[in-house]
């Protein structure tokens, strides 16, 4: 009897962690997404959430001190900002343009757009010798590329600005997870757990995000009557809850995912990522109004399958490998993490 309580048990658990996991992830896609509505900031809005991740991350990196009794890990300036600093820049990049992209396009182009971050992952990977050539990478470009174009083929709520900015995130995310991944098993520098990864990358963020804020919307921000023209106190006390519990959402998105490799696998967290895009969908055009014609979800299951081939190729070349190369993995599902 007791291995099959241990069976149960243990898909109990990583049935508890995915759900948990999505709760994150699909809440802050929504959660931005109706934020944006009234509050058209994207920027300041990413800002805040860098502000609120690094104190959330330094308070868990002082709680896991104290229980393990062991420092943590703290980079010298000169590693810092020669290491840490492109990095940085990608992710504030990936970050802005993706929560920027909402005001003008649907969720469901931005989940499927987002999807092909993967090609993008691939190239940079293959160019900085993480990824081994293989002729099936040809089929899973293909299939990610045809099943883009079938869904934005003929959509009724297509906005070619929303899409550029969320296709150049993508691309910058490819930069990103590939830089995230080399920075992650560089051993020496000891940024294994992503708890420490985002206590230091966000300072950095910031500071690599916020000129393009100063820019667009630093004037807007100074003068709106949601933050700083406020004419009683109750908006503005309003307006910084509704961005703290998204920044609350970003942190606890990288916390799943962490809890979530840690305890299952990277492979988990993968296949897990695919189901949470069909539910994104779904849930996108039941309740926000999203409209997908047949060839729309027709070309969403063609990019699911390139997809999900990249995983099942990933699985079987990297059988000896161990989970610190779970970023590289995660390619879909990290629109929000940092």
């Amino acid at each position: 009897m007791a291995c099959p309580t241990q069976f149960i048990c243990k898909a109990l658990r990583s049935v508890g962690l995915v759900l948990f996991y999505y709760v994150f992830s699909i809440g802050i896609t929504f959660y931005n997404k109706w934020l944006m509505k009234d509050f058209h900031f994207p920027l300041f809005m990413t800002l805040v959430h860098l502000v609120i991740i690094f104190c959330f991350s330094t308070l868990t990196r002082f709680a896991m001190q104290c229980w393990m009794g062991k420092p943590r890990v703290t980079l010298p300036w000169k590693v810092y900002l020669s290491k840490v600093a492109p990095t940085a820049l990608a992710t504030a990049l990936d970050i802005g343009l993706s929560n920027w992209s909402f005001l003008f396009i649907t969720i469901s182009l931005y989940t499927m757009t987002k999807s092909s971050a993967v090609l993008f992952i691939l190239f940079f990977s293959l160019v900085f010798k993480l990824e081994e050539p293989n002729p099936f990478l040809i089929l899973v470009v293909l299939l990610i590329t045809s099943g883009l174009f079938m869904f934005t083929l003929k959509s009724t709520q297509f906005n070619l600005e929303g899409f550029i900015m969320v296709l150049l995130a993508s691309f910058i995310g490819g930069i990103r997870w590939t830089l995230t991944q080399v920075l992650m098993q560089k051993a020496e520098l000891g940024l294994q757990n992503p708890i420490d990864t985002m206590y230091h990358l966000q300072p950095l963020m910031f500071l690599g995000l916020f000129p393009l804020f100063l820019l667009n919307e630093g004037l807007s921000v100074s003068t709106t009557e949601k933050l700083f023209r406020v004419s009683e106190l109750s908006h503005l006390l309003y307006s910084l809850l509704t961005l703290s519990v998204g920044g609350m959402l970003a942190f606890g998105l990288g916390f799943s995912e962490f809890l979530l490799v840690s305890r299952t696998s990277s492979l988990t967290l993968s296949i897990a990522g695919i189901f949470k895009e069909v539910c994104t969908l779904l849930l996108a055009v039941e309740f926000m109004g999203d409209k997908m014609s047949t060839v729309n979800w027709l070309g969403f299951a063609v990019c699911l399958s390139g997809i999900s081939l990249h995983i099942g190729l990933k699985t079987y070349y990297n059988k000896g490998k161990t989970h610190s190369d779970y970023a590289l993995q995660k390619h879909s599902h990290f629109k929000l993490l940092f």
